[in-house]
């Protein structure tokens, strides 16, 4: 059944999805090849061509800093967002982004109202450590992330032990979900990566639950 919101700690994912990844306090589902190669092809093309793409400007332990990455965020109107100390307002739908949001809902069984999208243009661009741990989304978010084009790192720490870490290698048309108390107990990043030439798009649907 599809649920409209997000209650706490309230996800039940369905019965077909594999057993989650084997860390201690999170849930994390990883389906590699969740989306078939021609249509991943396509997804990264349109997506890479219709988004709004900017370079923003955040500001980091009291310092503005250029982000090393292009993003974008989309949603439903009101579906506000306050990361880095910056509230960003939800661009339309694309057509592109309405379709993916509507197979991972599908295939979630969860409801989605907006995508933070990453553009790294190549190995150089990178996002540092942190956690979507934002009042907006609740404190049990669940995220399905999409990944497209060049393969790169994401490496997951404990933030109580930042010894505990593992990585994938995220393929081109794969989704990782990130669910439970994934984000109060772990911190992730993809970090630069020698010999990347070409972009990577990143989609992380989320549910804003304060919005108006």
């Amino acid at each position: 059944m599809m649920l409209t919101e997000q209650p706490d700690g309230g996800y039940v994912p369905p019965s077909s999805f594999p057993p989650p990844l084997p860390y201690s306090d999170s849930t994390l589902f990883y389906f590699p090849t969740f989306l078939a190669l021609a249509q991943a092809d396509t997804y990264l093309n349109l997506l890479m061509s219709e988004l709004p793409w900017q370079q923003r400007a955040i500001r980091i332990y009291g310092r503005e800093v250029i982000q090393p990455r292009l993003t974008a965020w989309l949603g439903d109107r009101g579906a506000h967002y306050t990361y880095s100390n910056t509230r960003h307002e939800p661009e339309p739908w694309t057509a592109t982004n309405e379709e993916i949001k509507t197979q991972l809902e599908r295939h979630c069984r969860w409801r989605f109202n907006s995508v933070l999208a990453n553009c790294y243009r190549d190995g150089d661009d990178s996002m540092g450590w942190h956690s979507d741990n934002e009042p907006e989304l609740g404190a049990s978010p669940v995220i399905a992330s999409l990944s497209l084009g060049a393969v790169r790192r994401f490496v997951m720490r404990r933030k109580d032990d930042h010894r505990q870490k593992f990585e994938y290698e995220l393929a081109h048309g794969s989704l990782l979900i990130m669910a439970g108390t994934t984000q109060k107990h772990w911190q992730h990043s993809l970090p630069k990566m020698r010999g990347v030439k070409g972009p990577r798009v990143n989609l992380t649907y989320r549910w804003i639950c304060q919005h108006s």
